[in-house]
Order: C-alpha cells, then structure tokens, then sequence
C-alpha cells in the first residue's frame, strides 16, 4: 500500500471549478442501505415484511412502522432475480457473486440515516445497514479562456467543430477513430452503451440519430447535471455530419439511466438488465470516501469509485457476470487507491465486504479509468506532459486505462452555463471546449470499446468479455507519461489506440500481390484523415497513410510508364509493405 501523493504546482494542478474556487451539484441525497440475514430470507412487499423462511419479523414490521419508513428490494424480488441469473457467467463465477437479493433500500429517513443505521441492525432478520454518501458527476470543469465562446443568435448554423476533437486523432493523441471508423463495425455499429448518472439534454442538436432515451429514472432538473450527461453522450456518440462534433463510435446506440429515485446500484443493475452480452454501461459517478469521513467537498478530495461500497459492487458485478461492459469513472478526488485506508472494512458493512481496489481480492469486473492530460498546447493551454496523470485523477493498480481529462470538446454547456464553445439561449445547440475530469476520460473509453466490439460483430466473431476487454486495454494503448510530481508509477494506464488493438483480437495474415491501378488521394474525405495513396491489389484497394515524397513518386513513374511492377504486403486494407522494380 502506498502513501498520498499531493497536487503539486504548474501545468496539471489546476483546481477544479470554473473559477478555481470549487463547485457543487445540487439534488446528490444519501443513500440508506440494509443488507439482511442471508437465513432470514426477508420478502418485502405492499402488503408489509414477512419471511419466506417462517422466521418472526414483527420486530422489524413494528419498527418500520413506528419510525414511518419503507423497506424495498434494492434490486427486484428475490423470485424476479433468480430468473435473472446472467447466462453469459463464467464457470465458477455465481457462486462468487454476491447475493442480490439481501440488498434494501430504506424510504423515509430523511436526515436521520446514520442514526437509524445502529437501530435496523440491532434487528434480528438485518445483518447490518449503512449509508451512502450522495453521488455526484466525477467532473471538473476548467477555467474558460475568453474570446472562446460562440453564440449560436449570431451564426445561422453550428460550425464543424471536429477540428478541435484531438481524442478522435490517430494515437498517441487520441484513439484512432478516423482510422476504425474505415473499417466494417468500427463506429459502434450493433453495440449499445447506457450512461448511469443524472440528467441529459436529450433534444440536442448532435445527439438526433442513435440516442434511445432515458431506460430508468428520473431525471434531475438542473442545468449543470444536464450539461454533463449531454457532454458524455457527445464524446461516445455524437452525430456524423457536417456540424458540430462527432461521436468516436457515432452508430452505437446510447441511452441513459438516471440514479434519481432509485439509487446508484439499482439503477445501475436496471441498466445491465436491458442489454446484451457486449453492450456497455458507464457509470459517471463517485463519492466521497473515507479520506475525510464520507464528507461532501466542493474540491472533490477524496472523491472515489462507487464500487466501494457493498450494494454497487454487487450491482456491477452482476453486470460484468451477464458479459455486459462496465465502465466506471475512477474518481476525482487525487487519491491512491493502493492506499491502506480502504482496506479498513467500515463499521457499518457486511463482514464478508473485501476492499474491491485490492487486486488480491475479487474485483467488480469493471474497467476503471484515470484522466491524463491531453497533449500540451490543446486549445492553447498546457496541462503537462501528454497521457501524464492530471493531479485530481485517483491512480493505482486497480486503474485500466486513461482517457484525456482536460480539453474534452463535445456537446452540452460549460459547468452550469450555456456552452464555452457555442453557447446563446437554445440549450440544444450548446457545445463545450473544456469537459474534464474522470468523467471526460471515461467515455472516451467506452468509446474505443463500442468500436472495437463493432469490429468484432462486423467479423462475425464473439464480443470482448469484460476480462478480456481490461486486457486489452492494459496490454495495448499509449503509455502514461511521467511528470514532476506525478510519474507513470502513480498508475492511470495507457491512452486506448484502437488500431493498436484490432491487431490483438482481429490478426490477419499478410496478403501479397501486384498493384493493378492507383490512386493518389491528395485531399482524403473526411478532411481529417491523412493522405493516402490507395493502390489497387487482389481484388481490393490498399490504403497507404503518409506515403513518403520518394515513394510516391515511385509509383506515380511506375504507372506512368504503362508497365507497372509495384508488388504490395497488406494486412486487410492497409499497405504493410511495398516494393516498386524497374
């Protein structure tokens, strides 16, 4: 276990609100959670508490009605959930998964949680009960640079604003989505991703053509939540067309699921349900830990993932168990999760509960991810080396993988106000510069995993297993880079490269033949990928990215002289190697 590393001062240190003084989200309430005696076999209902197992629970009826609460099942009935067992889980794997049917929500405590958590579990049939500090974004707005802004009242339509999506960019920038978006399945197609957080702005101008809408929950009414959840399903899968900004994996479906009502592990439970096996669920969400008591901070420190606690890693590894892709902010708060004081099991929870950052005890399943810092002189600022970890991002050896936190340009307004970017009075047109934190990283994760289990589906073959998807993040990507203060050590992972990663789970051999025609694509569509020379070769054309002067001209000569001997190496549609004779 490590000790804390504290932000430093210079690029990478900013702090996190808007004006560097802090922010908060309004409407994040505590959650009161009750886990039951396994032997108990609790059944909650309209018509009161009873016990499938015969045992006494007027004890706990009289106490639920004299203190005017209400028990649910967190996750559904126990009969609902034994049908629901996930089919896609491993051998071995169900008898390691939490028991979902002893997790309760408490309805009616308003303030009084921590006091009723000693009382419900004084009760014979409750193991012990605990509450949840509330779930906020793991943003962090930066400060805007003036003269950025563009108001929609005086352009009659949004620009293209694709330019200033360094992420899309071929690696080390970004993940190489102009590449992947080439190749059959690589924007996403067949794959659905369910963002688990607050509220959207669900009639945006970039979100019209596969967004499915709100799954569970309600949404909270607030600008600065909306504005976050419309960032998020810009960066995953904002439209392709000629305005605004582009999704990386712009034909998957996305939709949203909203904690609001329901709580953090319900919502994200309810979410898994309604997909299939390679689908994804996001969670934009952390908490306070107990750094500083579960206390709710302006700055965020301390902020950590939601797997933490007992009902949400439950949630999520039941999810992860069904084949389904989670992917989890891994948190604002500057925090090693290596540090020993998450292994202090709370008070409060279940004996059995193992710290889920402890890559000795059984893990979640889910894909946590780190912010890094997006390549120095994006949009004029420099926030440090680039894919070097930003100071606020939590860090260890639970982190998979690192998306930028900083720079972020997609849909939605700047913190609680209209976009940085393009702002004016119609919410539907507002784009922003500046989405940071863990939650910018984040989906630019899911991003890069739609696309490559697009790639997957387009192939005919099975999609990544969660396992094998964290795998593949952590053994292909762009390395984290070292900075003062804050070196690789303090590990975020690698930035994802798509193209790195197809050549892991779609090898293809090396095909050879003679070039039968070319093509010297000068201005290559769309604008933003490179030049190419695309040669002609078995049947197919043959993408040459970058070719050097030399070399075209070579070929161009070659043609010129009406018997060509150009002998190409390609794997799929791109040119490995090339020999021109004569």
């Amino acid at each position: 276990m490590t000790d804390q590393a504290l932000p430093g001062d210079g690029p990478g240190t900013a702090g996190p609100g808007p004006h560097g003084t802090g922010f908060t989200y309004q409407g994040a309430a505590p959650e009161l959670i009750v886990v039951a005696r396994a032997e108990a076999r609790l059944r909650a209902g309209a018509e009161g508490i009873r016990s499938a197992a015969g045992a006494d629970v007027s004890a706990l009826s009289m106490f639920l009605s004299d203190e005017q609460l209400a028990l649910e099942p967190l996750f559904g009935h126990e009969e609902r959930l034994r049908a629901a067992v996930p089919l896609q889980a491993e051998p071995g794997l169900l008898g390691t998964m939490p028991d979902l049917s002893l997790f309760y929500r408490v309805r009616g405590g308003g303030e009084r949680g921590q006091e009723l958590t000693a009382r419900l579990a004084a009760l014979p049939e409750i193991e012990t009960a605990y509450v949840k500090p509330g779930a906020v974004p793991a943003s962090m707005p930066q400060q805007r640079m003036e003269g950025d802004k563009r108001l929609k009242e005086s352009s009659p339509a949004t620009p293209d604003f694709t330019g200033r999506q360094g992420y899309l960019n071929a690696a080390p920038e970004g993940v190489d989505a102009y590449w992947a978006w080439q190749r059959p399945g690589g924007s996403g197609d067949g794959v659905t991703v369910v963002d688990v957080e607050g509220a959207w702005q669900l009639g945006h101008e970039d979100l019209a053509e596969k967004l499915a809408g709100i799954v569970i929950g309600s949404p909270i009414q607030d600008v600065a939540w909306r504005n976050h959840g419309t960032a998020v399903l810009g960066v995953i899968g904002g439209d392709r067309d000629e305005k605004g900004i582009t999704g990386i994996a712009p034909e998957a479906v996305t939709a949203a699921a909203s904690f609001q009502g329901i709580g953090t592990a319900a919502a994200i439970h309810a979410a898994a349900d309604r997909l299939s096996a390679g689908d994804i669920v996001l969670i934009e969400l952390h908490r306070p830990g107990p750094r500083f008591d579960f206390t709710d901070r302006d700055d965020q420190r301390g902020y950590i993932p939601l797997e933490w606690w007992p009902d949400d890693f439950a949630a999520i590894r039941w999810a992860t168990a069904k084949g389904v892709l989670v992917v989890e902010a891994g948190g604002n708060g500057a925090e090693s999760l290596d540090d020993a004081v998450y292994e202090r099991r709370p008070d409060a929870f279940p004996e059995g509960w193992r710290n889920p950052f402890n890559p000795s005890n059984q893990g979640s399943g889910a894909v946590l991810v780190g912010a890094g810092a997006p390549p120095p002189g994006t949009h004029g600022r420099d926030h440090g080396p680039d894919r070097s970890r930003l100071s606020f991002s939590n860090y260890g050896a639970r982190l998979d993988a690192q998306g930028w936190g900083r720079e972020t340009t997609t849909t939605g307004g700047f913190w609680d106000q209209p976009g940085d970017l393009q702002g004016g009075a119609e919410e539907i047109a507002w784009y922003t510069d500046t989405f940071s934190g863990t939650s910018s990283a984040s989906p630019v994760v899911v991003g890069a995993l739609a696309s490559l289990q697009g790639m997957l589906k387009a192939s005919g073959l099975a999609p990544m297993t969660p396992d094998r998807a964290r795998e593949i993040l952590r053994t292909t990507g762009s390395p984290q880079q070292d900075t003062t203060g804050r070196p690789a050590s303090q590990r975020i992972g690698n930035r994802p490269d798509i193209k790195a990663a197809v050549t892991r789970l779609l090898p293809s051999a090396i095909g050879s033949g003679q070039a039968e025609r070319y093509w010297d694509e000068l201005l290559p569509y769309p604008h933003e990928l490179p030049p190419r020379l695309r040669l002609f070769v078995a049947g197919a054309w043959r993408n040459l990215n970058n070719p050097a002067p030399d070399i075209r001209t070579a070929v161009h000569t070659a043609f010129a002289g009406g018997r060509p001997d150009v002998r190409v190496w390609f794997s799929d549609d791109e040119v490995v190697g090339l020999v021109v004779s004569g």
